[in-house]
Order: C-alpha cells, then sequence, then structure tokens
C-alpha cells in the first residue's frame, strides 16, 4: 500500500504534540486525522476507515488501554500503536497483550515512527491478503464437493 492510501488516526491529549505528529505523517504522505481524547478518537475510528492507529497511553476522558481494548473489540484486526511520556516495560508489554501492535516512549524519534508506521501498514496488508487467501480456499473447499456431486449426476445421465 502506498503511502498516499494510507489513512492514520492520531489521538492525543497534548495538542501541540498530535500536531506536530500530524503534520510530520502528512509531510510523509499519509492522510491524516486528529483526535484530542479516548472519546473523540473511538467516535473517529468507528466512522472512518483508518489503516493505523496512534495513541497515547495516559489521556483524560478514556485513556489509551481502554481505547485500545475497544478498538480491537470493534474490529480484531486494527493496528494500533501506543505512544507514551510513561514507557515503562509493564505498559509496553500490557499494551502488548491487549492487542497494541507496538509501543513508542516520548520522547519520539521520527525516524523510528516511520519505521513502525511503515511496518504497521505492511502488517495490515499482510492481513489483509491472509483474509483473502482463507476465503479464497474456503470457496474451493466448498467448491470442489459440488462440482463433484454435479459430475456424478451429470455422468450417470450419460451412461
Amino acid at each position: 500500500m502506498g503511502s498516499k492510501e494510507a489513512r492514520i488516526l492520531i489521538i492525543d491529549d497534548d495538542k501541540e504534540f498530535a500536531q506536530g505528529l500530524a503534520e510530520h505523517m502528512t509531510e510523509s504522505g499519509y492522510s491524516i486525522s486528529v483526535a484530542n481524547d479516548g472519546r473523540e478518537g473511538l467516535d473517529k475510528f468507528r466512522k472512518g476507515d483508518f489503516h493505523v492507529v496512534l495513541t497515547d497511553l495516559q489521556m483524560p476522558v478514556m485513556d489509551g488501554m481502554e481505547l485500545l481494548h475497544e478498538i480491537k473489540r470493534q474490529d480484531n484486526r486494527s493496528v494500533v500503536v501506543v505512544i507514551t511520556g510513561f514507557g515503562t516495560i509493564e505498559a509496553a508489554v500490557r499494551a502488548t497483550k491487549e492487542g497494541a501492535y507496538d509501543f513508542i516512549a516520548k520522547p519520539i524519534k521520527f525516524d523510528q515512527l516511520d519505521v513502525v508506521v511503515t511496518r504497521a501498514l505492511e502488517k495490515r496488508g499482510l492481513v489483509k491478503q491472509l483474509d483473502f487467501f482463507r476465503g479464497l480456499t474456503l470457496a474451493v473447499l466448498v467448491s470442489i464437493p459440488l462440482w463433484l456431486i454435479l459430475g456424478i449426476i451429470l455422468a450417470s445421465k450419460i451412461f
């Protein structure tokens, strides 16, 4: 997937940080939407079709862990990257167990973020391909017995 096609949702209560992140990601060619708390972010997630979600961990109204849980409950295949200024090993492990794709500590390095987002988009693409092939495999498995039955019926009418 080209970066021009990728839509990223940034959720962070630090408006200056979110705006700086949005500017960097826009300059990198991504389509960006910003929310300033977890509830607003969840509403935007429900209304949009985002390829990657970048969320802060500690926010008022709804924290990043609760937001992560809700996003994963709605779309288990969604790719969420947790960004926080309170980067502990425990928080990273917990976020990963809850389904976060990755965990980045503030202050953020844009080079590191770019790599994480690129890999997150690749993961999303691979998941979509896997879903396609699963569907194709199911279609083949269902169609083989149908063709076999049709062949038996046609063969019995010929002979």
